[in-house]
């Protein structure tokens, strides 16, 4: 497979930086609030050693062991963040090798994690995935029972609950990132002290940022279509 130039991969990353700005400006906000998370799902250990040569410090991934195997291989200093659905035969390895998981659920995925979580380890960051629109059946917690899981993290001692992660379906209306950033100020207005709101991906962080993104999960305007 051909490799990545890494002055690529920094054109890349300027465009991505240049949509972030222009949309945060629309919003009233600062570029530097919304950081970037490359999203590395598919490819290799050498192009995620090029993207740290730029500046990128924040990798995602889906597969658990996927990630881990990268790990190993590139910088120590980076940051990995586990963004597909937990399994229950997955939660030590999880707790074990990775900062930030971005798809709590379950209260039984969160106390495995918290149980598994390495003594030595700092807590484990984590977001709740929310529901950002009714007719979406995938994996996801619905707004109304957001607090009560709130709670029950944030009393976990190994588990710190830094905000929530929203994936919209393919063409959702601007009201559905609304809702979610709504959500998040009304749990940080309850005392929850969240600075993390996880939405927008290639195709829509704009939206996600105008709406009060913290945080977007970029592949494709990184790296290219997937191998």
């Amino acid at each position: 497979m051909k490799r990545q130039p890494i002055h690529d991969i920094a054109t890349r990353l300027a465009v991505v930086r240049e949509r972030i700005g222009r949309a945060a400006g629309r919003a009233g906000r600062a570029p530097e609030e919304v950081r970037i998370l490359a999203v590395t799902k598919a490819h290799e250990k050498d192009l995620v050693r090029a993207a740290t040569a730029v500046g990128l410090t924040d990798f995602g991934e889906n597969y658990v062991h996927e990630g881990i195997a990268k790990m190993k291989a590139t910088d120590p200093g980076a940051r990995w963040h586990f963004i597909g659905q937990v399994q229950s035969n997955k939660t030590r390895a999880t707790a074990r090798h990775y900062d930030w998981v971005h798809t709590l659920t379950r209260e039984r995925i969160a106390l495995r994690l918290n149980s598994q979580r390495p003594a030595e380890s700092q807590s484990l960051n984590v977001c709740i995935q929310v529901r950002m629109q009714e007719d979406d059946v995938r994996p996801a917690l619905p707004g109304e029972a957001v607090p009560g899981f709130a709670a029950l993290i944030s009393a976990q001692p190994r588990l710190r609950l830094r905000g929530l992660m929203g994936i919209p379906l393919p063409g959702a209306p601007r009201e559905a990132y609304s809702r979610l950033r709504a959500l998040f100020d009304e749990l940080n207005d309850a005392g929850m002290n969240l600075d993390t709101l996880s939405m927008g991906m290639t195709a829509d962080l704009e939206t996600a940022v105008e709406c009060g993104a913290t945080l977007v999960r970029v592949g494709t305007a990184l790296f290219g279509s997937r191998p």
